[in-house]
């Protein structure tokens, strides 16, 4: 049996590294691939901020979906020499034929890793170039390596995509690096924000609109637009505010009974007004799924959160997100161009007119405004 043996912190996991993985273990007709995180490396520091070693195999069992992952360099104390690895992998794997896969920059430095001897009785090395120009010297220190030492050494005449882990870290917190990572991989990175990773937007609306019924998507749409131009003009963060405006209707689709249970789920705690009005209920759910599914910060949860019935003490960014809903390009009703005008001019006065229309509709129904609403509306007066 052939065992193909791919090693490395993968931090994170790119398309690169299993791209590189694939040619490799197609090159050699690899009947099994390991990968294999590592611990401590020796070699290198991982980066500052970088995630738990349980975090790093979560990544990398969803990265190498097809291959075996294993946690034992993750679970080894100290620093985690491959050539320990590679004993202990032939120990459980007596009669398997062991390849490692190494990429130039690590068969260029061979003769630096720790009992480098031993690692060439040990294995045959699979070596792959990194970039177009690698070959003729990967196939001159290859040459070497065999001399000296009789290393064995297969060279994959093929190279990977170009990639390289450290500009991928530097991009996520700048909503990049979605198409660098399987979008199994870029999904956890956002639930869990890792690497202070930001979602990237259009991403985001691509998940989001797979949860609306497609008449709802221009609304959204149109609240995100909204939301983003009144961040501007209130000097609040813009991609802040078009987070919150593409995520505040993702639990709109759910029936009543659906929201409720969702709210059981969450535990979030209802009161009589919350039960009586389910159609309010998307709000709280929906911050809660946005925060489960996407790993939303307190901003954008509250402003998610209120942004049906408003609340006392809203923060700027949730009136931006409230007002946003109510007055985006497909809202037609009578008064909503007022509120429009004033959503630029003055926040609070555009508030108290949305929140005060807002009651009306619903009494007008012959139903009872949330108090939720009122209260916000008497909160705003006393503050203007």
């Amino acid at each position: 049996m052939r065992l193909l043996i791919y090693g490395g912190t993968f931090n994170p996991p790119h398309l690169g590294h299993a791209d590189a993985l694939l040619c490799a273990a197609a090159a050699l007709a690899a009947d099994r691939t390991l990968v294999v995180p590592a611990g401590i490396p020796p070699h290198k520091a991982l980066a500052e901020g970088s995630p738990s070693a349980e975090e790093r195999l979560r990544l990398c069992e969803l990265a190498f979906a097809e291959a075996d992952v294993t946690p034992m360099e993750l679970q080894r104390e100290g620093k985690s020499y491959t050539v320990d690895t590679l004993r202990e992998i032939s120990r459980e794997n007596p009669r398997a034929e062991l390849y490692f896969l190494v990429g130039t920059d690590m068969l260029l430095y061979m003769e630096q890793w720790h009992e480098f001897r031993d690692f060439f009785s040990l294995c045959t090395l699979a070596a792959l170039p990194r970039a177009d120009g690698d070959m003729t010297e990967i196939e001159r220190y290859a040459a070497h390596l065999r001399k000296a030492y009789g290393a064995r050494i297969e060279i994959i005449p093929k190279t990977p995509l170009p990639m390289d882990s450290t500009s991928l870290r530097a991009a996520l917190p700048q909503r990049g690096g979605a198409d660098k990572l399987c979008d199994a991989v870029y999904s956890e990175i956002i639930r869990r924000r890792l690497y202070g990773a930001k979602p990237d937007l259009a991403w985001l609306r691509g998940k989001t609109d797979a949860c609306l019924k497609p008449t709802r998507i221009p609304h959204v749409r149109g609240c995100e637009e909204t939301a983003v131009r009144l961040a501007v003009r209130w000097g609040e963060d813009p991609e802040a505010a078009a987070e919150a405006g593409i995520l505040h209707d993702i639990t709109k689709r759910l029936s009543d009974d659906e929201q409720l249970r969702m709210a059981q789920k969450y535990g979030i705690v209802l009161n009589d007004a919350d039960i009586a009005a389910p159609k309010t209920l998307h709000a709280l759910t929906g911050a809660w799924y946005s925060r489960e599914r996407f790993g939303v910060p307190d901003n954008i949860f509250s402003a998610i959160e209120w942004h049906t019935t408003g609340r006392p003490g809203m923060t700027t960014l949730e009136k931006i997100v409230y007002l946003a809903d109510f007055i985006e390009p497909t809202r037609d009703f009578p008064g909503v161009e007022l509120v429009r005008t004033f959503a630029f001019e003055d926040l609070d006065r555009a508030m108290i007119e949305a929140l005060q229309m807002s009651m009306d509709a619903v009494t007008r129904r012959g139903a009872v405004p949330h108090p939720r609403t009122a209260e916000a509306l008497r909160w705003l007066k006393t503050q203007n």
